[in-house]
């Protein structure tokens, strides 16, 4: 009797002692969940365009007060939230789900001070302020959510805050790099022409009651703007001496980007041995072909007098050569690629390699405001909605382009190649890791989601598509996945070396078009991308060598029942976890 009633004291303790931890839990979760709504609500209040554009609405009358002092009043709230998330809350009382979410907020923290710290973008960053300019009312007059009147009443407010705002720029803004300048300047057509043009048309259909209103802020809008606009190219761009790398900086935000286990230096290591690998399948893959086109050329004799790295050079370029005139004319791009797109939806359904949604991704043409940075943009639902719109803008080729830039460009993209840039860049590309992360019901995922993976993903499934015989097994589209491939890594690559040492221009475009095999203009393009939107190019090596690592755990744990579908799947399922986090799941 006395054991029983031992064991019977032992259990209500062991019960008793779970519920006290539980409600310990929960109330360190109710802490935590407390002070990230506090994080959220005081960062939409700081950009409340941002705000508007993702779905939340308490701010849509304020504008961007980018005072100094309103600057460094921001930086200090980042300080006090930093110290609230790490003092005041106890990660180990949290539950596993909200220990993960602690760390994700704390990386984005260090992202933000970072931001205030070392990056400065109201200082040094122009197209900062376009972004503002243009979405700050467009975003409410275009918009679909509240009622009309109310969404017209924020739009007066936030035109009469405009002038302001204008002139806190032109005070702010100090030495910027060249390129960021010259980029503004390119896109602020856009802003005026939304101004001239686009928002009378729009003041047109407003309710009747604010179209006076509308109409005297707008007149004094316009002269604001175009002073600016004459400022870009007068008065910043001569001062724009600004050192586009970001040395120091770039550190911290890899590590606060990429979230993953596996080191830098290890990751170097390995950029080096697939470069060297994807460059000798290339060459084997260009053999039978070079031997056909060019018969007189005996390649063992060439490898002989040259050396190996040469040899691959003469050959695979001698190759690409020969294909990269079969390619569409520049007014047919954006069409070929819709083409492709069907293609690649209905074979990736009848092989059944990967799930799909049947949701549709539009295609359309890129915006002037969106151009010269990147040449495809992918736009999601706002993080607080639920929407199921998806479009991919592709960039066109650039007006101000030479002829010969224009070819140059087309013969990168050229038939046998723009098949595998679909499939990284549209579709399925990112669109799908982000359709799945649009159904997690984590903010702080959506807000802050696992980059690394959601552009590594696409690079897996180029690597499944090819195996399984997309393009009927033809060698030539197999020698441009690699290409894109190799891209990946070299990109990685650069994007380390022109930030944290000092790759030049020169250098940058010789590796890319030498060892790359990648035309001059793709070359220049692509210099700008790194310099304009640092860490974008690392993204995609990053989360594919850890889904590489990844698929080796979860493989030798399924041995014989090992399905790369469920693998894939299971990655997705959820929803963008930074990679640490990932990785402990799959393993689970």
């Amino acid at each position: 009797m006395k054991k029983i009633l031992s064991l019977l004291c032992i259990l209500v303790f062991t019960l008793g002692s779970m519920g006290l931890l539980s409600a310990q839990q929960n109330k360190e979760d109710q802490k935590f969940q407390k002070t990230l709504d506090k994080y959220f609500d005081a960062l939409w209040k700081f950009y409340p365009t941002a705000a508007t554009m993702a779905g939340f609405h308490k701010y849509d009358k304020k504008l961007e007060d980018l005072d100094k002092k309103d600057i460094e009043k921001r930086h200090e709230e980042l300080d006090e939230l930093n110290q609230a998330f790490v003092a005041d809350i106890d990660k180990s009382a949290l539950c596993q789900e909200v220990q993960i979410e602690h760390e994700m907020i704390i990386n984005g923290l260090s992202l933000e001070l970072t931001k205030h710290e070392m990056t400065l973008p109201w200082a040094y960053n122009p197209l900062f302020y376009n972004d503002i300019f243009l979405n700050s009312v467009r975003s409410l007059m275009t918009g679909t959510f509240g009622s009309a009147e109310e969404r017209t009443k924020n739009a007066v407010d936030r035109l009469d805050d405009l002038p302001k705002l204008i002139k806190q720029a032109k005070e702010n803004l100090e030495t910027p790099p060249q390129l960021y300048t010259e980029t503004a300047i390119k896109q602020f057509p856009a802003v005026l022409n939304f101004y001239k043009n686009e928002l009378p048309q729009l003041i047109e259909e407003a309710p009747a009651a604010q179209k006076p209103k509308l109409q005297e802020k707008l007149a004094k809008v316009i002269p604001a703007l175009e002073d600016y606009n004459t400022y870009l190219s007068n008065e910043l761009l001569p001062k724009s001496t600004g050192n586009f790398r970001l040395s120091t900086a770039h550190t911290r935000l890899l590590r606060a980007n990429f979230q993953n286990e596996l080191p830098v230096q290890e990751l170097i290591a390995r950029t080096k041995a697939d470069i060297y690998n994807i460059r000798r399948e290339m060459f084997l893959v260009c053999i039978p072909y070079y031997r056909i086109m060019y018969p007189e050329i005996n390649l063992d004799q060439l490898g002989k007098q040259r050396g190996e790295e040469q040899v691959w050079n003469i050959a695979i370029k001698g190759v690409f050569d020969k294909i990269k005139g079969g390619h569409v004319s520049s007014d047919q791009f954006i069409e070929k690629i819709k083409e492709i797109k069907t293609d690649l939806k209905k074979f990736i359904q009848e092989s059944q390699l990967i799930d799909i949604p049947e949701n549709n991704l539009n295609i359309t043409e890129m915006p002037l405001e969106a151009q010269g940075i990147t040449w495809t943009r992918l736009l999601c639902p706002p993080i607080y909605e639920t929407g199921n719109d998806y479009t991919l803008q592709i960039s066109p080729l650039a007006d101000e382009l030479s002829e010969e830039k224009v070819k140059s460009l087309l013969e990168e993209y050229n038939n046998y190649f723009l098949p595998f840039y679909t499939i990284r860049k549209i579709y399925p590309g990112q669109f799908v890791p982000y359709f799945y992360l649009n159904k997690d019901s984590s903010l702080l995922k959506k807000f802050r989601p696992n980059l690394p993976l959601i552009k590594g993903w696409p690079i897996f499934i180029e690597e499944m598509l090819i195996k399984a015989g997309y393009g009927n097994y033809d060698l030539k589209l197999r020698l441009n996945q690699l290409k894109l491939k190799l891209k990946a890594v070299i990109d990685f690559s650069l994007d380390l070396n022109i930030h944290q040492g000092g790759l030049t221009k020169e250098q940058a475009v010789r590796l890319m078009t030498i060892t790359a095999f990648q035309t001059t203009a793709e070359a220049e393009k692509n210099w700008n991308r790194i310099i304009l939107k640092p860490l974008d190019a690392t993204y995609a090596y990053v989360g594919y060598q850890e889904l590489l690592d990844m698929e080796k755990t979860y493989k030798q744990k399924a041995g014989d029942s090992y399905s790369q579908k469920e693998f894939l799947a299971k990655v997705l399922s959820y929803g963008m976890l930074p990679l640490r986090y990932l990785k402990q799941k799959i393993e689970e």
